[in-house]
């Protein structure tokens, strides 16, 4: 057993870790896992964190276990600035788990950086990464502060501790191996008294462990390599390092792997809840969900789109990268023509150098750049994957019609989004969603104040009854919240966004309008 420090850091990454330009939802996290003897699970891990890089962008980290010793490295930043070949060869093991890191929960200093780390009372450490959010977070956390196991320090985000729920968990596990229960014995008892969504990844440095909430809101997929087994938030990590896909690890299932293979077992029964917006943006084109191609699923959501709203063009362009298959999908159906009118600068992503103001002011022009020569003249449909603020489209319509288009028609392949989500996205309160605008009761008042706002010559969104039917699964068994404002997992104990959504499905509730809840 080790008793030194377990956790080390690369000096943190300097400059502002808010991307001011930001109009998308933030995809929440990204978790990895590998038990594979004799392999180099921390470059395999490297590599697999890569392929979910885009599940979240502000921090990263590796626990390596051997013989019931974890290490953990992690910092804040992009993968590639987070580990280099030096810090991967330091890390030798035979079982480790990855993380990939928005904040949801908790700030973004370096103290929420996945996975965490504790030393349980016998002396076993335990690492853990978490993809989603718990909606009980308040009522574990001050469990977790009567016990002992955490200052309310930790919950403010003070220097020296963690504010993200991820913590609250580590801790409460930790503190149940004891009295001869082991790391299994302990995760028995303690996942059933989660609620939310949450997808784990946890290791004692013997075995690697893996759990995904009864309602399977976020991915979690188990693939096979010749010489051990892997877990991951998306298949498209498993192809990376040469695993064969074996099937989804269902929801309410508690898996542990080590020699003697794969151990399965379930905790509470199965309610299928998945997240839409996992196959309408957040998830890669190239993985599988539920066995559905999530790039079938976004084209075929741009030929409903194209049934729904059809637009008089010449020519369908995407908003890249996400906006891609459904505008495939769109042209296709409809019969315009398919064009690249938009160019991507593959080098900006969330950048850590920030523009200087007059840069700031030119936004979009930093990521996208138009081709004149495709679009001038032309009666435009631009397709994008979604709206929320309506920054990104408002500054992209002003810019086509400089660039000499003769009409811009927005196709948006999912509906109006409404609402703030609690399962593991971090979108905008209510009151920042362009869709808020005007009367609720008011659909087509709606899409119109959202068409003037941003300037568009028409403005259509796929319904939600299409975009569920595109994933081929039931509506009961898919969350559509942030469309819907129907939460089937409930609402946290407190916050500002949960406290707002009361407030407007009570006040929606005296109405007698607006959509119907499901509240825990």
């Amino acid at each position: 057993m080790t008793t030194a420090p377990h956790i080390q850091s690369l000096t943190p990454v300097t400059g502002d870790l808010d991307d001011r330009d930001e109009t998308k939802p933030r995809e929440e996290c990204g978790v990895f896992g590998v038990w594979a003897p004799g392999e180099d699970v921390a470059r395999l891990t490297y590599f697999g964190l890569f392929a979910l890089q885009h599940r979240g962008q502000e921090g990263a980290g590796i626990a390596v276990g051997e013989d019931g010793n974890v290490l953990v490295f992690k910092d804040t930043g992009l993968v590639s600035q987070v580990f280099d070949e030096t810090t991967l060869r330091s890390l030798q093991g035979s079982v480790a788990i990855g993380h990939t890191r928005y904040s949801t929960a908790g700030n973004q200093s370096w103290h929420n950086v996945q996975p965490m780390f504790r030393t349980c009372p016998d002396g076993t450490d335990v690492a853990m990464g978490h993809n989603g959010n718990l909606v009980n977070y308040r009522q574990l956390h001050d469990e977790a502060v009567r016990r002992g196991l955490m200052s309310d320090d930790e919950h403010d985000g003070k220097p020296g501790g963690s504010s993200s729920d991820t913590a609250v968990m580590s801790a409460l596990l930790a503190a149940e191996v004891a009295d001869g229960a082991s790391v299994l014995d302990a995760a028995r008892r303690l996942l059933p008294r989660f609620e939310g969504a949450f997808c784990l990844t946890f290791t004692d440095g013997h075995t690697l462990y893996a759990a995904r909430d009864p309602h399977g809101v976020r991915p979690l997929v188990l693939g096979k390599m010749d010489a051990g087994w892997v877990v991951a938030s998306e298949s498209c990590a498993l192809d990376i390092v040469g695993a064969a896909f074996v099937r989804e690890i269902e929801p309410g299932e508690l898996v542990a792997i080590d020699e003697a293979g794969v151990h399965s077992e379930h905790y509470a029964e199965i309610s299928h809840r998945g997240c839409v917006f996992e196959y309408v943006y957040l998830a890669r084109p190239d993985s599988y969900i539920r066995e559905r191609s999530v790039n079938a699923v976004r084209i075929d959501m741009g030929k409903r789109l194209a049934r729904e709203f059809p637009a008089d063009g010449d020519l369908v362009i995407p908003v890249p990268e996400s906006g891609i298959p459904a505008a495939v999908g769109y042209a296709r159906e409809s019969g315009v023509p398919f064009g690249t009118g938009l160019v991507k600068n593959a080098y900006v992503g969330r950048t850590f150098i920030q523009p200087s103001q007059t840069l700031r002011q030119l936004g979009i022009r930093l990521k996208l750049n138009p081709l004149r020569e495709v679009i001038e003249g032309k009666r435009l449909i631009v397709v994008d994957d979604s709206i929320v603020r309506g920054n990104t489209q408002r500054a992209l319509i002003r810019m086509l019609h400089e660039a000499g288009a003769a009409e811009v028609h927005v196709r948006i392949a999912s509906p109006p989004v409404k609402w703030p989500c609690f399962y593991g996205i971090d979108f905008a309160s209510p009151g920042e969603l362009i869709a808020n605008n005007g009367d609720y009761s008011d659909e087509a008042g709606v899409i119109e104040s959202i068409r003037t706002a941003i300037g568009a010559d028409s403005l259509g969104f796929v319904s939600i009854e299409e975009m569920v039917e595109a994933t081929e699964q039931r509506d009961e068994e898919l969350c559509t919240a942030c469309f819907s404002g129907t939460y089937p997992l409930g609402l946290p104990d407190d916050g500002p966004n949960a406290d707002a959504v009361r407030k407007i499905q009570n006040n929606r509730a005296a109405d007698q309008t607006g959509p119907s809840t499901e509240l825990k």
